[in-house]
Order: structure tokens, then sequence, then C-alpha cells
């Protein structure tokens, strides 16, 4: 049976683990052909084999680090030699870094914020207008739990997901005449590589109550489809997200700053 986007076609980025590969997955198992973008090749080569083989969909891949400046243009420049016309793009692409943000290596933030906001805004921007054009497309941003308040310790990674929510939902309603649908799919805690990659595998608040990669894709998907700005993934995700509304921020705050501090936290 095929899902909304048989026989159109899709960009994932971020496509080689977590997430990335659920929302593939399940987009292929509905009929949609695949660009899938990521840093690691030979994953990407696996993973367009297994797709391509299961479900008889046009897969092609390409590698970039989109925390190059260029690497958007490069993708789109890609699909434009392929002649391919991205009706779904999915900026799945991210990565945090936890702990004090003076011993954050300053490249790895500023990549940070290059992958999860300046990518999101160069791929939307490059993608976007042929959609108005056709008055059809969808784009789905993934955002965050964190979209909704200050996490010290995950600081930057937590505004860059603010940004990611909040361009979502302002540019839901700037297109929703043009027939193009935005969504914002924000995530809590998810069995994926992410925490590794953040340096937080060992934190008891990074592993609690994680959902699967494949429920959050779903999740997503489905809102995505039926035209919602965002969607919180989880029920007790979504109920601790607007009970912080309640509750003043600054409260929120050292909350949150409890829960991630690391164990000796010593920025000096």
């Amino acid at each position: 049976m095929g899902g909304p986007w048989a026989g159109k076609w899709a960009l994932v980025t971020g496509a080689s683990a977590g997430i990335g590969v659920a929302l593939a997955r399940e987009l292929a198992a509905g009929g949609t052909n695949l660009v899938l973008t990521a840093r690691r090749k030979d994953r990407l080569e696996k993973l367009a084999q297994e797709m391509s083989s299961a479900h008889k969909i046009g897969v092609e891949i390409f590698a970039a680090d989109l925390a190059q400046t260029d690497a958007p243009q490069q993708i789109f420049a890609y699909t434009q030699a392929k002649k391919i016309n991205v009706d779904l793009l999915i900026n799945n692409a991210g990565f945090g870094a936890y702990g004090a943000f003076a011993t954050v290596e300053t490249q790895r933030l500023l990549d940070m914020v290059q992958v999860n906001c300046g990518a999101v805004v160069h791929l939307t921007r490059l993608y976007l207008p042929q959609m108005l054009k056709q008055r059809r497309g969808d784009v789905l941003i993934l955002a965050s739990t964190a979209s909704f308040q200050a996490v010290p310790f995950i600081s930057t990674y937590a505004a860059t997901k603010a940004f990611d929510l909040l361009f979502a939902e302002g540019l839901a309603e700037e297109v929703k005449p043009y027939g193009v649908r935005v969504c914002a799919l924000c995530p809590g805690s998810t069995e994926s590589e992410f925490h590794e990659v953040a340096g937080q595998s060992g934190l008891a608040a990074a592993r609690k109550n994680r959902e699967t990669a494949e429920k959050v894709a779903r999740v997503g998907l489905h809102a995505l489809a039926a035209g919602k700005s965002y969607v919180i993934s989880g029920t007790g995700n979504y109920l601790g997200a607007h009970s912080q509304r309640l509750v003043p921020r600054g409260v929120v705050t050292r909350i949150a700053g409890k829960m991630f501090r690391p164990p000796a936290n010593d920025p000096a």
C-alpha cells in the first residue's frame, strides 16, 4: 500500500543513522523514492542497496558534511543534475555536545549551529521555491523537546532546536496558502547514536524514557501529512514540554540544570 509520497522523491539529510534511517525506511515502505545524504558514504551505500532491493524504489546517495557551508548547494546541484524534483525535504541532520559551554571545543559549537540551523535554512531556501511554484511540497524539520526551554550543559544545542521550531512554525503559516506543508518534529530522548556523539551516554537524563527511532519517524511523517506545524513525539514529552508554561522560566532552567549537570563540573 502506497504512502502519501508514493512515487515522489524525498531528500533525507543525516540519513546514515538513528531517526534519519527510520524516516528513510518508513518512506521507502510507502513507495517513496529517496535521495539520502550524510557524511558516511559506506552506510549510505548499504542503506540504498537495502531500500531499492526491498521496495523497488529509486534511491540516490550523496555524501556531504553539512558543517561545510557549501554542502547544501552541492546537494541541490546533484539533484538538479539528476533532474530529481524533491517533493519532500527532511532536514534531519543535527548533533549536540554535552558539557559546560566553556569546555566544549569552539569549532564543534560553531559546526553545531551550522548543521542544526544554517544548513536547515539553506536547504529549505533552495528547495522551497519549486514547491511554491508547483503549489505542492512538504518540509519536515527535526527540532526537539529541548526547543521549549533553555537547557544548561547543552545550551547551544537547545538554542539551535528552538530556532528550528520557530523557523518551522513561522514558515508553515507563510507557505500554507501555496499548498506547501512544513512541520517541526520534536522528539525527546530517542534510541540512536545522538547521545554517544553528544557525549551524554552515561547521563541518566538522556536515557530516561527513550522512544524508538521508528516510532518518532512515524509520528513526524503522520503529523506532516496531517498539516500540523509541529508535533511532540510521546505523551509524556508533550505534557512535559507544555506544563513548563505554568512555571517561571528561571525555575524550569534551574531544574534542567540539576538534571543535566555533569558529575564533576568545572569550566576552568
